[in-house]
């Protein structure tokens, strides 16, 4: 097990995580603190623990979105809730979108990880 030291609106957090997953990780919790910074310019500080529960609720919200998004166009992510992907052309340009339609589904469920382990 590894760890990181993060920062979210001016407050040091240290996580544990996964080996390799360090920089990753930092990503994330860069993202997270983003999040809450426009809230605080939105509506100020309005404490910790609801700026975190606000900015959780519009990752979520992101989330929700790209993933239905995904579901309209039948892009399946392994969640098992939509179809297979209709991929039409030649085999490069499907390999091509198949790699951007992976990337793009670990990067909901890295969110959502992100999101679950608080």
């Amino acid at each position: 097990m590894a760890s990181v030291d993060v920062s979210i609106n001016g407050r040091n957090y240290q996580i544990a995580c996964e080996k390799g997953e360090e920089e990753r990780l930092s990503r994330l919790a860069d993202y997270v603190d983003e999040r809450v910074q426009e809230l605080v310019v939105a509506v100020g500080q309005a404490g910790d623990s609801r700026l975190l529960v606000m900015a959780s609720l519009l990752i979520a919200d992101e989330l929700y979105e790209a993933q239905t998004a995904l579901d309209r166009h039948g892009i399946d992510t392994g969640s098992g809730e939509a179809g297979k992907p209709a991929i039409n052309g030649d085999a490069g340009s499907d390999d091509r979108l198949v790699s951007v339609i992976e990337a793009m589904a670990d990067r909901i469920e890295s969110i959502a990880a992100g999101i679950e382990r608080g």
